[in-house]
């Protein structure tokens, strides 16, 4: 969100009011999303007041960390400093969760509670969102690390209890984390990446959240090896594992889900670490079964919450898919073949496109590894249709339209046109010509790409072989279907169920794009 550099007259008498009272008349939440660099700068003194005061809220802490606040003289109170508070947004920052409904994983077991603190709770949770948000920015960001805000954090994170502000707490440190300097502080600070992993064991989801947010953005930076030493730890693997397969809270969902793909995109040495125990530990069933709970709720219910889960399911499930040492456990699962087959059969798929493009490229790379999948869908046209409706939405995506060409060619391979029956042929010709234009269009944008053509990775040739070969095949099914057509009109018993205009436009079609 954009923070105002100057306060209005109006806010800053609402500031003075508050503080008249004893505190702000409003406590906000943390952000619901990441948020960008700002634009706007605030004043370094007015960022350095509000550190101080976060300052751990019990005595003992205060008194503990007094050594370390008295040696920074940033931290010490600034005379005639510029305190007026940046305004946030209220649709970001607005009242405090109903703690009522944080309790949304399945699992029994030593949660951490709330701790009674004072009314002064209410005051650091107000400063700690502030500090939340100025946190996007680099500018802000760097001023903070150097001005001790991890050092406060860490001690609010080594005595606190309450699951708020251990939420804000882990937030700010997961925007200061998206910065390179910032990151460099927060792995260096001794003892931090510890106590941050440690609350994975917490049993509030929106804490959890941020650990899981955090910790993704560490394995995606250039200090990912260090974050992986501390993930390493057979508990902590299975304590991931365990939240992403048993959390209820589909915000949580999506950040386990998202953390264990950031495992698996991370540099080799990381996954090199964290993988093999994690396949161990059943990472890969785990995945599949969420798979087949998301694709059961998109036929049923269409929640749109749950697409971005689905898609991060399948990007996982299709890095796993390309790994040597892994690819023959999930390329092998019938199960798993069936699923992404049914996802590429859906038929509404403008708010999943994306998902069925996923989908078919799992597809092609399960079908390099297990030539017998092909054979089982050459005689699904309901597939076949649903492989040439994800064109339109892999347009931007070379690999993935390489994929569906492959995906197709193999399909095409194994139908068997001159042994077939009338109606049985028709079932092919029907879809292939309901589908001209995608195919058209398809062939057209391939045409003005063809300098640029790249191998696919889940292809034992070019795109241009699949092509040429799905083409090829296509024209012989509809030679097939004219002349078992004439001979019918021959023979008197000639039933027209396909439009003559649409069956030549599509033959004149790959004839001009085949080679």
């Amino acid at each position: 969100m954009a923070v105002p550099a100057d306060p209005t007259i109006e806010e800053e008498e609402q500031k003075q009011e508050e503080e008249e009272q004893g505190g702000p008349t409003h406590h906000p939440s943390a952000p619901s999303h990441e948020f960008f660099d700002l634009s706007t700068t605030v004043d370094p003194s007015y960022i350095i007041s509000l550190i101080r005061k976060l300052l751990p809220l019990d005595c003992s802490s205060r008194s503990s960390f007094s050594e370390v606040a008295s040696g920074s003289p940033n931290l010490r109170e600034q005379d005639g400093a510029a305190l007026s508070a940046p305004v946030s947004n209220d649709e970001s920052l607005n009242s405090s969760r109903n703690k009522s409904e944080n309790m949304d994983v399945d699992a029994s077991g030593d949660g951490i509670g709330l701790s009674g603190f004072s009314v002064e709770e209410d005051a650091w949770e107000e400063y700690g969102c502030i500090l939340w948000d100025l946190a996007a920015s680099k500018t802000h960001a760097e001023l903070m690390v150097e001005n001790l805000i991890l050092e406060v954090l860490f001690a609010n994170l080594f005595a606190c209890k309450s699951e708020r502000v251990t939420e804000i707490s882990i937030g700010i440190i997961g925007n200061l984390a998206c910065h390179e300097v910032p990151m460099k502080h927060v792995v260096s600070t001794k003892g931090l990446i510890e106590i941050i992993v440690n609350k994975l064991f917490m049993d509030d989801p929106q804490c959890l959240c941020e650990v899981c947010r955090l910790l993704t953005v560490g394995l995606q930076s250039g200090e990912s090896v260090t974050w992986a030493e501390a993930l390493q730890p057979e508990h902590i693997l299975c304590q991931i594992l365990w939240i992403a397969e048993n959390t209820l809270n589909l915000q949580l969902l999506e950040k386990s889900i998202g953390l264990i793909l950031a495992i698996l995109e991370s540099q080799q040495k990381v996954v090199d670490a964290l993988l093999p125990p994690m396949m161990e530990l059943g990472l890969a069933n785990i995945l599949i079964s969420l798979l087949s709970i998301e694709i059961s709720k998109l036929m049923t219910e269409r929640i749109p919450e749950r697409y971005s889960i689905l898609d991060l399911i399948l990007r996982a499930i299709e890095a796993l898919s390309v790994m040597d040492d892994h690819s023959q456990e999930i390329c092998s699962s019938t199960k798993l073949f069936q699923l992404v087959c049914d996802l590429v059969k859906f038929q509404d798929k403008v708010e999943v496109g994306n998902c069925c493009v996923t989908a078919s490229v799992l597809i092609a790379n399960m079908l390099s590894d297990v030539a017998d999948h092909a054979t089982k869908i050459s005689q699904d046209t309901h597939l076949l249709g649903g492989l040439l409706d994800t064109f339109p939405f892999a347009s931007d995506d070379v690999e993935a339209r390489n994929a569906l060409w492959n995906v197709i060619a193999r399909v095409l391979v194994k139908i068997r046109e001159t042994e077939m029956s009338p109606s049985s042929l028709y079932h092919y010709v029907s879809v292939l010509v309901r589908k001209l234009d995608l195919i058209e269009d398809e062939l057209l944008n391939q045409q003005v790409e063809s300098g640029h053509e790249q191998e696919s990775s889940c292809s034992p040739g070019s795109t241009a072989n699949a092509r040429n070969t799905s083409l090829r095949r296509i024209i012989s099914i509809l030679n097939q279907w004219t002349a078992a057509k004439e001979n019918a009109v021959n023979n008197g018993n000639a039933d027209v169920l396909v439009s003559e205009t649409d069956v030549k436009r599509l033959l004149d079609c790959c004839h001009k794009f085949s080679e």
